[in-house]
C-alpha cells in the first residue's frame, strides 16, 4: 500500500471573525438542490433508494472506528428467502389462497481489520461511488476518510463491488483456521495521510466526490480538493472566552473548551453551519465566498426548555439539515428550526418519549418517500431519527401539522404561603413519536453511538425499506430492517404512536468499543466485466470529471 504523506498546503484564510451578532429571523436563502446533488450528496437525509430484486443477495459493507485504534471492515451480506404457503377455502368451489413471505437472514465476515490511527478514532465518512467511465478495466470505488485524535486524516479506496467468486474461493482455507469469516477484498488500499489539522479530528464530510470538508477542535473547517488532495480554503471559529467555566478533560489547565462540534452542508453545496464547543450560537458560511454569513443565537428559553439553564454549556453537539428544515441535538434533546431560523419544535420531551431525559448520541433525517394519494409533484416526507443513551432509535414526525402543544403549566400547591413561586411555563410544540427501533424491548441496552441508514426500493414493485446498521459502546454491531409502513401511523387501522418496530437481522461482535460507524450498499458487478487487480486504472480519468464539478 502507498504511503505518500501530504503535509498542510499554505491556503487563504477567511477573514477574521466578527463580533457575535444579534439574533436574526431573516429567511435563510438556501437555493433549492438539483436532482444531481441530491443523488451525490453525503447528506444526513438517507440517499436515493438503491434498487434491488428479492431473489439476489444484498451485500452491505459496513465501516467502524473505535476507541481502541482499530478500523473494523464488515460486510453484512442479507438474503432473501421466499416463501409460498397456501390456506385452503372454506368453499370447496374456490382454490386454495396463497400467500407469498420474505423473510431475510444476515452473514457477517471481516473485509479488514488493523490499527488506523496512532490514538482512538473519532469520526469517518464515505464518499459517493465513482461515476464509471468509457472503457474502465476495473470497478467502482468508494473513497473511507477517518479522523482521530492524533491529528491524522487517512484516505482509502474501497471496492464499490462485492468481492469476486474467486476470491472468496481462495480464502476457503484461510477461513477454515480462524475463528470468525474473511472476506478479504484485494481492491482496497491505502492512499495516504492529511495533515490539514493541528487537534483533534471531530468530524468527516464528502458533500460530493470532489471534496472533503473536515473540522477539529483547532477551531477550523478545512476543504480538500479529491483529485489532487489540496487544501482550498480554512473556515475559523472563534475561540470562547473565559467566563468562569471549569477546565478539566474537555480542555487544558487554565483553558476553555474550544473546537467545531459537528457542521452541516446543505444539499446544494452552498450553504454550511456549524457549532463550536463554549457558544450558545451556530454560524452560517457562504461556502461560495468562503466567509461567514450570519451568526444565530439560540433562544434562552428554548434552552431553558431543553435543560440547558445558566449552569450548562448550551453548546450544540450535532447539526443536520432536513427537507425544509434542519435540527439541532444538545446533550439532551433536539431542536428544529425552519428556514427562517426560528425554533418549529423541540423533540425529547419526557412525556413524549416515555422516560427521564437521555442523552442524544447522533441524529439523522430519513425519507419515507411519497406518500400514497398525494399530488404529482408533492415533496417526499421525512422523519427524524434520534438515537439515545438508552439504546433506542427514536421517530418523529416534525411536520408542523403533527406538532404536540406544550403541557399547560403547573399551578402553585396550595397553603404555599403569600411568597409563591414562579413556574416556567414552556411554549415550544414537540415532534410526534412515531416509532422507535431497539431498546429494552429489543434486548438493546447499551448506548447507541452511531448509526447509518440504507434505503432500498424493489425494482417490480417499488416498494421501499430500510436496512439501519447500528453500532453501541459494547462492541455490537447490529443490523435491522424496517419495512415501508413501520413508519406510517394510521389511526383508522388502529397503529399508535410510538410503537416498537424494526427486525433484527444479525448482530455482530467487533470486541471494540465503537465511536463511529457508516455503511454503504455494494453495487453487483456488471456481467461481462473484467476483474482486474488494477481496479483504479482509471482514476485519472475520473478526477477530471470531477473537476468539472468545482
Amino acid at each position: 500500500m502507498a504511503n505518500n504523506k501530504r503535509k498542510r498546503d499554505n491556503a487563504p484564510e477567511s477573514e477574521s471573525v466578527e463580533k457575535t451578532e444579534q439574533q436574526s429571523t431573516k429567511k435563510v436563502k438556501a437555493p433549492a438542490p438539483t436532482k444531481a446533488a441530491r443523488a451525490s450528496s453525503n447528506s444526513s437525509t438517507s440517499a436515493t433508494p438503491f434498487k434491488v430484486d428479492n431473489t439476489s443477495p444484498i451485500h452491505i459493507q459496513v465501516v467502524a472506528g473505535s476507541y481502541d485504534r482499530v478500523l473494523h471492515g464488515i460486510t453484512a451480506t442479507v438474503t432473501p428467502t421466499t416463501t409460498t404457503t397456501s390456506t385452503p377455502s372454506k368453499n370447496k368451489k374456490k382454490a386454495a389462497s396463497e400467500t407469498t413471505t420474505t423473510s431475510y437472514k444476515v452473514s457477517f465476515a471481516d473485509t479488514f481489520l488493523f490499527n488506523a490511527h496512532a490514538s482512538a478514532i473519532r469520526c469517518l465518512a464515505l464518499s459517493p461511488p465513482s461515476v464509471p467511465t468509457p472503457g474502465q478495466k476495473g470497478g467502482l470505488k468508494v473513497l473511507l476518510a477517518t479522523g482521530a485524535t492524533d491529528e491524522r486524516i487517512n484516505i482509502y479506496n474501497i471496492s464499490a463491488h462485492p468481492p469476486s467468486a474467486k476470491a472468496a474461493d481462495d480464502q476457503k482455507l484461510l477461513n477454515s483456521i480462524t475463528p470468525r469469516p474473511v472476506l478479504e477484498n484485494p481492491k482496497n488500499r491505502e492512499l495516504g495521510t492529511l495533515l490539514h489539522h493541528s487537534s483533534n479530528i471531530t468530524r468527516l464530510v464528502f458533500p460530493n466526490r470532489s471534496k472533503l470538508l473536515s473540522a477539529s477542535e483547532d477551531s477550523t473547517v478545512a476543504v480538500t480538493r479529491v483529485r489532487d488532495w489540496a487544501l482550498l480554503h480554512t473556515f475559523k471559529c472563534p475561540i470562547p472566552k473565559a467566563q468562569g467555566r471549569p477546565s478539566g478533560d474537555t480542555a487544558a489547565l487554565g483553558a476553555v473548551p474550544a473546537g467545531v462540534n459537528d457542521f452541516a452542508v446543505h444539499p446544494s453545496n452552498k450553504i454550511m453551519i456549524s457549532v463550536s464547543k463554549g457558544e450558545r450560537s451556530m454560524r452560517l458560511w457562504n461556502l461560495e465566498t468562503g466567509k461567514k454569513s450570519r451568526v444565530l443565537n439560540f433562544p434562552k428559553d428554548v434552552l431553558m426548555e431543553i435543560g440547558e439553564g445558566k449552569h450548562s454549556t448550551g453548546e450544540a453537539r450535532r447539526i443536520v439539515w432536513g427537507e425544509d428544515e434542519f435540527a439541532v441535538a444538545f446533550d439532551r434533546d433536539v431542536i428544529v428550526f425552519g428556514m427562517d431560523c426560528r425554533p418549529r419544535c423541540r423533540v425529547m420531551r419526557q412525556d413524549v418519549v416515555g422516560s427521564r431525559m437521555t442523552k442524544v448520541h447522533e441524529i439523522k433525517y430519513l425519507s419515507l418517500g411519497k406518500q400514497e394519494g398525494a399530488e404529482e409533484g408533492a415533496e417526499e416526507k421525512n422523519v427524524l431519527a434520534v438515537a439515545t443513551e438508552d439504546g433506542r432509535i427514536l421517530f418523529f414526525d416534525t411536520a408542523e401539522k403533527e406538532l404536540l402543544e406544550p403541557p399547560a403549566p403547573e399551578e402553585p400547591k396550595e397553603g404555599a404561603g403569600e411568597h409563591k413561586i414562579k413556574l416556567f411555563e414552556a411554549k415550544t410544540p414537540n415532534a410526534k413519536l412515531i416509532a422507535q427501533l431497539g431498546g429494552k424491548t429489543a434486548s438493546v441496552l447499551g448506548r447507541i453511538k452511531d448509526f447509518t441508514v440504507l434505503p432500498i426500493e424493489e425494482e417490480e414493485t417499488g416498494k421501499r425499506s430500510w436496512f439501519i446498521a447500528s453500532a453501541s459502546s459494547d462492541g455490537r454491531v447490529r443490523m435491522w430492517r424496517l419495512e415501508s409502513n413501520d413508519l406510517l401511523v394510521k389511526e383508522d387501522e388502529g397503529l399508535k404512536a410510538g410503537r416498537q418496530v424494526g427486525e433484527l437481522l444479525g448482530t455482530y461482535e467487533t470486541e471494540n468499543r465503537i465511536t463511529c460507524l457508516d455503511a454503504f450498499v455494494m453495487i453487483p458487478r456488471p456481467e461481462g466485466s473484467v476483474e482486474s487487480e488494477y481496479e483504479f486504472d482509471s482514476e485519472e480519468s475520473e478526477d477530471d470529471d470531477d473537476s468539472d464539478d468545482e
